[in-house]
C-alpha cells in the first residue's frame, strides 16, 4: 500500500506541523498535541474542546475557529488522546465562562475525556460534557458500549460552536448539544476497508464484490454485508435506517459524509439519491451538506447524517464559520 508519508511514527507530528504551517490563524502545538484558536481565550465566551484518533479529518482540528471549536486533541490514529492533551487545551480556551467537552462514545475518549473534566475541576475550570452517539447501525461495538459518535459530531460543534460565540451561557451551550446529539442519527456505508500507516495494508478484509452496511469510522463491523448495490439502493436502505430511528417532525438537516476515498462525483450523486428517498418519504430537508468532513483514512463509502432542526438550530447553523474543514459566512 503506497501512502504520502515520511515513516508512520511521524504521520501525526508531520500533518500538524503541516496544518500550522497552513493556518497561522491557529496555534499548533505539535509536541503536545493541541490546537487552538489563536485568539483564546476569548473574555465571556464558553470554551469548546472536542478531540478524538487521527485519522477522521478535518474532524476535528479542522473545525476549530470562529463559529466552532476554540481547541482539538488530535491522538494517534484511531487512539483516542490522553488527558493531559484535554487539561492543556481546556486551560488554553478557559475564559472563566466555562469549557464543553465534546465527545464522541468511544470507550477511550469517554475515560480520559472524563479524568481531564476532573483535573480541570480541580484546577478551577468549571467543565461540561456532551457525549455524541447518533449511530444507528449497531449498539456495542468493538470500540464502545452504546451507539457509536459519527457524523452528528459535526452538526454537534457547529450549533454549539454558534451559540458559544454568541456568548450564551455554558448551561445553555450544552443543552444545545445535547439537543442536537438527540436529534440526529447516522448510517455509514464501507466500499473498501481503510489501511492505517502502522499497518500499511487494509485493517480488514472486504471482497471487491461486496460492500458493508453500518460500518464504524474505525473500520469496524457494521449489520451485514452484501453484494455491491447502486447508489440509489444503498440510499433506500441509509434513508430507512435513519428515518426509523429519528422519526422527524421537523425539516432535516443533511448531512451526506464522504469516508475519505470516494469522490465528490460520487457523493454528489448519492446525495441526489438521498433526496429521492427523503422527499418520497414526507421527509422536507432544510440544509444540505455534502464532501468530506468525518473520514476513515483512504475507506471509499459514505455516511448519512439527519438532524431534525427547529429555528433556532437552523439559525446557528447559518451563523457564520471560519474553519480549515468549514467556512461560511464571515
Amino acid at each position: 500500500m503506497k501512502m504520502l508519508i515520511n515513516v508512520p511514527e511521524t504521520v501525526v507530528a508531520d500533518a500538524l506541523r503541516g496544518l500550522a504551517a497552513a493556518h497561522p490563524e491557529l496555534t499548533v502545538d505539535v509536541e503536545n498535541r493541541v490546537i487552538v484558536r489563536r485568539d483564546a481565550p476569548v473574555a465571556g465566551k464558553v470554551g469548546l474542546v472536542s478531540g478524538g484518533g487521527s485519522g477522521h479529518e478535518p474532524l476535528h482540528g479542522g473545525f476549530v475557529g470562529p463559529g466552532m471549536l476554540s481547541a482539538a486533541c488530535p491522538g494517534e490514529v484511531f487512539t483516542s488522546p490522553v488527558p493531559d492533551q484535554m487539561l492543556r487545551a481546556a486551560a488554553a480556551v478557559n475564559s472563566g465562562a466555562g469549557v464543553l467537552f465534546i465527545v464522541k462514545n468511544y470507550t477511550g475518549d469517554v475515560l480520559n475525556f472524563d479524568m481531564a473534566a476532573e483535573l480541570a475541576e480541580d484546577e478551577g475550570i468549571q467543565v461540561a460534557k456532551v457525549l455524541v452517539n447518533d449511530d444507528v447501525a449497531v449498539t456495542d461495538s468493538l470500540f464502545t458500549a452504546g451507539r457509536r459518535g459519527t457524523g452528528a459530531t459535526l452538526f454537534v460543534e457547529k450549533i454549539a460552536g454558534a451559540a458559544a460565540d454568541e456568548g450564551q451561557p455554558l448551561e445553555r451551550v450544552e443543552a444545545i448539544a445535547r439537543q442536537v446529539n438527540e436529534n440526529s442519527r447516522s448510517f455509514g456505508v464501507a466500499l473498501s476497508a481503510c489501511s492505517t500507516p502502522a499497518k500499511g495494508s487494509p485493517t480488514f478484509d472486504l471482497p471487491s464484490g461486496e460492500l458493508e452496511l453500518g460500518i464504524g469510522i474505525h473500520g469496524e463491523p457494521g449489520r451485514e454485508r452484501r453484494a455491491m448495490m447502486t447508489s440509489g439502493e444503498i440510499a433506500e436502505v441509509a434513508v430507512e435506517a435513519v428515518v426509523e430511528d429519528l422519526q422527524p417532525r421537523n425539516p432535516v438537516l443533511v448531512l451526506v459524509n464522504g469516508m475519505g476515498a470516494t469522490p465528490l462525483l460520487e457523493l454528489y450523486g448519492f446525495n441526489a439519491e438521498v433526496h429521492r428517498v427523503l422527499e418520497a418519504r414526507g421527509v422536507p430537508v432544510a440544509r444540505v451538506l455534502v464532501g468530506n468532513y468525518v473520514t476513515s483514512l483512504d475507506m471509499a463509502g459514505a455516511s448519512l447524517t439527519l438532524c431534525q432542526a427547529d429555528e433556532e438550530l437552523l439559525r446557528l447553523w447559518d451563523a457564520p464559520v471560519k474553519t480549515p474543514g468549514l467556512r461560511w459566512g464571515m
